[in-house]
């Protein structure tokens, strides 16, 4: 975990003194609602549906136990009780009172924690794999990086007031959990040359034009990161549209401008300062890393091995929840676990106090008071020893905090919706639930195997429903909820770098084209008829696959939609209620 030294300290404070007196002028009349817009914004704070939504920022969705027991003080006595996870890997609070969020803010710069930069048309909180600092595959440890990358952005005066919103997130193993191809720049950490550096994609994002980013730059080396990332922001502020939100992001104008000519001007910029004051040095980096406090891991024992194994082949239940939920370390005998908070009936994403504190008790308990917050709503354990494993799952499984589906249909991303969103055009909670009953044996759970299913109650998609093996959004049809149904989408994937060797431009360019937009099967349908669609779709996959391997994403990849869009608008029950029909008879 990084900790703050006495400057971050000082800086987070300030800014909740100087929010604070922002607000009281508000509420004294004394800024318009236009004036207040931007500083709340700046400051995490949304007006929703019903209240107002405060944005806690967890840089890189690192959590000390301690964090997570004030967040738990903060819905306790400020909220209702329960907070959001986002798949920025933040917190959302959905009940605040306006005049009681400068006193949170206070609250949670006691345990360094702030809300800085979690909205508004800046560099947003960013991201990285959940797994990072702990996976076995990792190429370098991306924690140092994004914090170097959090410290450069936070209220960098040049990037403060962008066309829109911007996202960064970085990879820094073999198999891409970040999701680096649908952000505005995409960072994978690779070894060219005994050099290790980055590939850099630029342009990719969602909401309502889902593109995947295109690479700019097949190696940055370490050194030249910040410049690098400079040049291309400049090129953005300078030529990123400010008339139209809809155009405004970075992915249009790399869209407009083409990939290469795009490059082409972040070059010209990068000459201008590379080498400059912004080149990191081994020195800087080094004191980055030393800031974090780093565990000190035990030495296991091969009778531990042993007692695992016995738990594993005697207790089913065991056995699948790890064979989901537990992931390989990169050290031996421990193991990273990712907790579920999707159990049925839970909504997708939320955490109540009483969890949190609980969590807060296991990290201190079975690690090393360490938690992360994944893009997919969870919460990860990061390193449990592997003989404990069997002790957390029956004490999470007391606490139905033990569903084994990660990975698996029921594990939903999914965003507030309309129950609380004043952006969402349809509800999103009550659906997920009813796709949770309607999945909820684990034994047909686990037969159908690997399936990202995500929902999104409007085009902003900040459930990711484009990238979604199957993908629902929400959309308004004259005042109506309907939900459209799309396929095929992908995230990201395994990479297959030589961390060796240098690999040429098109294998690099292929590499970073693991993440996929899915595609619409045909007109949407009310909110009663999806979990009905998604059962459809599940039967004609497992028709259509040739072995129990073949996940749902590989059959789309290799039949096409056609025959799943096929099989769901031949059902009379569908068809005969669908948008379809809405539709032809308009």
């Amino acid at each position: 975990m990084y900790i703050y030294d006495e400057i971050d300290q000082k800086l987070v404070e300030q800014r909740v003194a100087q929010f604070r007196g922002q607000t009281q002028r508000f509420l004294n009349g004394q800024l318009t609602e236009d004036e207040f817009r931007v500083l709340r914004l700046q400051n995490g704070l949304y007006i929703q549906r019903h209240a107002p939504m405060l944005r806690v920022a967890i840089p890189y969705g690192m959590l000390t136990s301690k964090q997570l027991r004030t967040l738990a003080y903060v819905a306790r006595r400020w909220d209702r009780g329960y907070a959001h996870l986002t798949t920025r890997q933040n917190i959302q609070f959905n009940w605040p009172r306006l005049e009681d969020v400068p006193g949170i803010l206070a609250k949670l710069a006691t345990v360094q924690m702030h809300a800085i930069q979690t909205s508004g048309n800046c560099i947003r909180n960013t991201t990285t794999d959940h797994f990072a600092g702990v996976a076995h595959d990792e190429i370098i440890n991306p924690l140092i990086w994004c914090e170097i990358i959090r410290q450069w952005s936070m209220l960098h005066p040049e990037f403060a007031f962008l066309p829109r919103k911007f996202k960064i997130a970085v990879s820094g193993a073999e198999v891409d959990r970040a999701a680096i191809g649908v952000h505005d720049i995409g960072l994978q950490a690779i070894e060219q040359d005994g050099v290790f550096g980055f590939m850099c994609f630029v342009g990719g994002g969602l909401g309502r034009t889902p593109i995947i980013g295109k690479l700019i730059n097949p190696f940055v080396a370490w050194y030249d990161l910040l410049t690098y990332l400079q040049a291309t922001l400049r090129v953005y502020n300078l030529h990123g549209r400010r008339d139209n939100k809809y155009k405004a992001r970075i992915k249009i104008l790399v869209k407009d401008l083409t990939p290469e000519v795009f490059a082409q001007q972040v070059n010209e910029q990068w000459a201008l300062i590379k080498g400059g004051a912004d080149t990191l040095t081994e020195e800087f980096v080094s004191s980055i890393a030393n800031k974090f406090s780093w565990p000190t891991y035990d030495t296991v024992s091969e009778n531990d091995n042993a007692v695992m194994a016995h738990h594993l082949t005697t207790n089913t239940a065991f056995a699948r929840w790890f064979r989901t939920n537990v992931h390989q370390h990169k050290v031996s005998g421990y193991s990273a676990v990712t907790v579920s908070l999707k159990a049925t009936g839970s909504p997708p994403g939320d955490m109540t106090a009483d969890q949190m504190e609980v969590l807060a008790e296991m990290a201190d308990s079975y690690g090393f008071g360490e938690l992360r917050v994944s893009h997919e709503q969870n919460i990860i354990l990061p390193d449990v020893k592997t003989e404990t494993l069997y002790a957390l799952w029956q004490e999470l499984n007391m606490l139905n905090l033990a569903t084994p589906n990660i990975g698996l249909i029921t594990n939903i991303i999914a965003c507030p919706g309309g129950d609380y969103c004043s952006l969402a055009n349809a509800v999103s909670i009550p659906v997920a639930t009813a796709i949770q009953e309607r999945f909820d044996d684990l034994d047909y759970v686990h037969e159908i195997g690997e399936l990202d299913l995500n929902l999104s109650g409007c085009m902003n998609s900040c459930g990711h429903h484009h990238v979604g093996h199957i993908g629902i959004l929400g959309v308004d049809k004259a005042g109506e909820e309907w939900y459209q149904i799309t396929i095929g989408g992908r995230q990201s994937g395994a990479l297959h770098l030589d961390k060796k060797s240098s690999k040429d431009n098109d294998e690099r360019s292929k590499c970073g084209a693991s993440a996929a937009i899915g595609r619409v099967i045909g007109p949407s349908f009310a909110r009663e008829q999806v979990p009905d669609v998604i059962s459809r779709l599940i039967q004609t996959y497992l028709t259509l696959r040739e072995s129990e391997a073949e996940r749902f994403i590989d059959v789309v990849d290799r039949v096409g939609i056609e025959p799943f869009k096929k099989d769901v608008y031949a059902d009379p029950l569908l068809s005969k209620h669908s948008n379809l029909v809405r539709e032809s008879n308009v």
